[in-house]
């Protein structure tokens, strides 16, 4: 265990750096997620040893601005539904939820940089998209997660959760989307059109 220093500012990003046990084994704490009851692995696990910290970080796609930034260049055609501030998409491969979207604004714009009209235009985007969600049937939430360590510019996760599977409640719903059985091509564009259609009821242009 790595003692605490007085002459260390306990503040400080290099005295949390230094707490960490890097390189060194690290036990799961009893009540850790692996023993709960919505964790969807068993059997026996070890936690990956810390690695040291690479600083500065890597840049994320599009972290130059718009001109090297993937999701600027897709067509409109790339996405569900798109309108002057907002585009709706989904992954390119399959997974096992009833819906997994991913939201963004049109402007190459992170978290910290959004501006005002569009910060406030958010939270009810985010409310229209779960009612497209919930008008499929079936679903019990719909989570909103944001991580954006792999781009610059913002998008927010949208995933379902089927509604009685109280198991698949909570953090662990991303895992679960790994290894439920991918839903059928043609059942996933099916309801890729009904969640456009529901957005372009309220505005827009449903792009399936």
């Amino acid at each position: 265990m790595i003692e605490e220093s007085a002459a260390v500012d306990p503040a400080g990003p290099d005295a949390y750096l230094a707490r960490l046990p890097i390189g060194e084994p690290l036990p799961f704490p009893a009540d850790g997620a692996p023993s709960w009851e919505i964790f969807p692995y068993e059997g026996e696990l070890t936690v990956r040893e810390l690695r040291a910290p690479e600083l500065p970080e890597p840049p994320r796609n599009g972290e130059d601005g718009p001109e090297s930034c993937p999701d600027c260049a897709r067509p409109d055609a790339d996405f569900l539904w798109t309108d002057e501030h907002w585009r709706l998409g989904t992954t390119e491969e399959p997974d096992g939820l009833p819906a997994t979207l991913l939201l963004w604004p049109r402007a190459h714009h992170d978290l910290l940089d959004l501006p005002a009209e569009l910060s406030a235009g958010l939270g009810p985007m985010l409310q229209r998209v779960e009612r497209a969600v919930r008008s499929l049937g079936g679903i019990g939430r719909v989570h909103v997660n944001r991580w954006g360590d792999g781009s610059a510019h913002l998008h927010l996760w949208l995933l379902a959760r089927p509604e009685g599977m109280a198991q698949l409640r909570g953090s662990t719903l991303p895992l679960w989307m790994d290894v439920l059985p991918p839903m059928p091509a043609g059942v996933r564009a099916e309801r890729a059109r009904r969640i456009a259609a529901a957005m372009a009821a309220e505005g827009g242009v449903a792009q399936v």
